[in-house]
């Protein structure tokens, strides 16, 4: 529990440097304690000398750099590396692990009922990466049965999806790959071991052109178009379905945007949460792949 308590003492902290913003070390403090207090009203106010060691950790785990200028205001000066990713899946955790019904906040948020369930601590994990110990755990192949096979990872990194995490490392075929945490049980971390961290992998390239966790090179990059009508394309405005989503047109008649990416599963089930005005331009083959979803499913509930 110290360690969840911690991890979200830093999520705070970053939540109130985000941005370019900058703030004097007491009203720091004063600003952490009071936030803090929404989650545990019985826990003692937070001292500076405890966020200044959150700030070391900070630059520790995640390679970001906190520190006071001339103006004696903390900011964020240096972000070194997968920083920006860190800080994500920090100001994540912070939203989908505080709403608690045990917290005090639960009586002004009404939080989403339908959250990701796993018993991974997440702190023990980063521990693992940082220090590049090994981690083994039982995983349950939902794919296939519900088969568990015990595995033994370098862990890299930890990436969020669709509200639901991830671990991603090299797995013993020395292949990156993904597990997620709700299908991860009896995991420990080898603190007898070390490896060698690939310092070479470019973490944000490695999903940029993906939907959702799924990345399988072979799978070509294309172009996509798509045609909403209007109630759905103000949706899609204000939260776009990738970073590569372009306007193309948007009238009285709907919106048209274009995408590049790797067509996947979790991308095509993104479309299918819009079937009620969803149209694929182009590619035909991703056209036909949503026609056969919708017959089929007529077929299922005629």
């Amino acid at each position: 529990m110290a360690k969840i308590y911690q991890l979200k003492r830093m999520a705070v902290i970053l939540n109130r440097l985000s941005g370019g913003r900058s703030i004097s070390p007491g009203d720091l403090a004063e600003y952490v304690s009071r936030t803090m207090s929404l989650f545990d009203d019985s826990r003692s106010e937070i001292s500076l000398r405890t966020i200044q060691r959150d700030i070391e950790t900070i630059g520790e785990l995640f390679h970001i750099c906190i520190a006071c200028g001339p103006d004696r205001k903390y900011r964020i000066t240096d972000r070194g590396g997968s920083a920006d990713d860190y800080e994500s899946m920090l100001l994540n955790f912070e939203l989908l692990s505080s709403i608690d019904a045990d917290t005090v906040l639960q009586k002004y948020v009404l939080s989403e009922h339908r959250r990701p369930a796993f018993n991974v601590d997440i702190s023990d994990l980063l521990f693992a990466i940082r220090e590049c110990y090994p981690v083994e755990f039982d995983y349950t192949l939902v794919r296939h049965g519900g088969k568990v096979v015990h595995k033994k990872l370098q862990p890299h990194f930890l990436k969020e999806s669709q509200q639901r995490w991830y671990l991603a490392g090299f797995d013993a075929d020395g292949a990156l790959k993904t597990f997620g945490l709700d299908r991860m049980q009896n995991v420990s971390v080898v603190t007898d071991e070390k490896f060698v961290r690939d310092e070479s992998i470019d973490i944000p390239a490695l999903f940029r052109e993906s939907f959702g966790i799924w990345n399988d090179p072979s799978d070509p990059v294309e172009e996509i178009v798509l045609k909403y009508d209007k109630l759905d394309g103000a949706f899609v405005k204000t939260l776009p379905l990738h970073s590569s989503q372009e306007i193309l047109s948007d009238t009285d008649d709907g919106l048209v945007v274009r995408l590049r990416l790797r067509i996947t599963n979790d991308f095509v089930m993104a479309l299918l949460a819009r079937s009620r005005s969803v149209e694929v331009v182009s590619p035909e083959h991703l056209r036909r792949r949503l026609h056969d979803v919708y017959a089929a499913a007529l077929e299922r509930n005629c």
